[in-house]
């Protein structure tokens, strides 16, 4: 039941020496980032896909990691995985993330071979890959993922019975049997309808806010970013643009990024909302923020 993302975590184990100091933590407030990348360049050859990266993830952020398509965002996942190594500066992580067994990743689909018969309990399990834990571990991991998740009911079930948000929290419950620090999500609600992926994205920001767990979060959606993440990270033309959501989500930012004009708007409460603006409402400088 293995599959490329178990082969992924398990050969990124193996992690390059850092300089973070193995100490006890100090205080929340002034944790050192369980990641942190400097001058970051990457590249496939002579081709550089990414360039002066610079990044500092942080407990418990949410970070969206948002850009067209082909401007770098699965190859700075991967980095950040340990599977492509930078060409030019450093990726750190903190003392307790040296060997990567804390780090889980959720891919967009099940790699899973579909023809294997597979209940939800075994392809959870499947995800404790290169970790070594005991019997009475496993089955504690095993219960409190699949209550975390809600799906314990279906632990017995096909994997295939399932519906598509059903097995996208089977996805997500495999990635955190692992008791990740750090949960990289790749696009999880791509083909979802509109209330299993309300339910899941809950689900997913409730890590972050009740669990602790820090959240990279890749997504083409302004508007998912905008409601649920803390911070951001722009790829566009071999640059990143990062930082706390308020700062990084203007509509010079936004509309770089994205090729189009972008209106972003603060409610009362504080809350980033974002639009992309139609022909009709740019002629009009009257024209109210939607």
């Amino acid at each position: 039941m293995s599959s490329r993302t178990d082969q992924l975590l398990a050969t990124g184990s193996r992690a390059p020496a850092s300089n973070a100091s193995a100490a006890a933590a100090p205080p929340a407030a002034e944790e050192k980032p369980v990641l942190c990348a400097e001058q970051v360049t990457l590249a496939y050859g002579r081709r550089t896909v990414l360039a002066d990266v610079n990044l500092a993830i942080r407990r418990g952020e949410f970070w969206a990691l948002l850009g067209p398509n082909g401007e770098g965002k699965s190859t700075l996942i991967k980095a950040l995985l340990g599977a492509v190594k930078p060409v030019r500066g450093k990726i750190f992580l903190r003392a307790d993330f040296q060997r990567r067994t804390r780090l889980a990743l959720v891919p967009q689909e099940c790699e899973v071979n579909p023809s294997v018969p597979t209940t939800v309990r075994e392809f959870v399990l499947g995800g404790l890959v290169g970790i070594t834990v005991d019997g009475t571990q496993r089955d504690a991991r095993l219960k409190g993922v699949l209550d975390l998740m809600a799906i314990t009911h279906l632990r017995e079930r096909s994997l295939w019975t399932l519906s598509g948000g059903q097995r996208q929290r089977a996805l997500v419950a495999r990635a955190l049997i692992r008791d990740p620090l750090l949960l990289i999500v790749d696009e999880p609600t791509a083909g979802l309808d509109l209330a299993a992926a309300a339910s899941l994205l809950d689900a997913i920001t409730s890590l972050s806010r009740e669990q602790g767990i820090t959240i990279v979060f890749v997504t083409h959606d302004l508007g998912i970013a905008a409601k649920h993440a803390t911070h951001a990270a722009l790829l566009r033309g071999g640059k990143l643009t990062g930082g706390p959501l308020k700062e990084v989500f203007t509509p010079a930012n936004l509309s770089r990024t994205f090729g189009v004009p972008v209106a972003v708007h603060h409610d009362a409460q504080g809350c980033v909302h974002v639009a992309v603006e139609q022909a009709q409402e740019r002629k009009s400088p009257t024209n109210p923020q939607p």
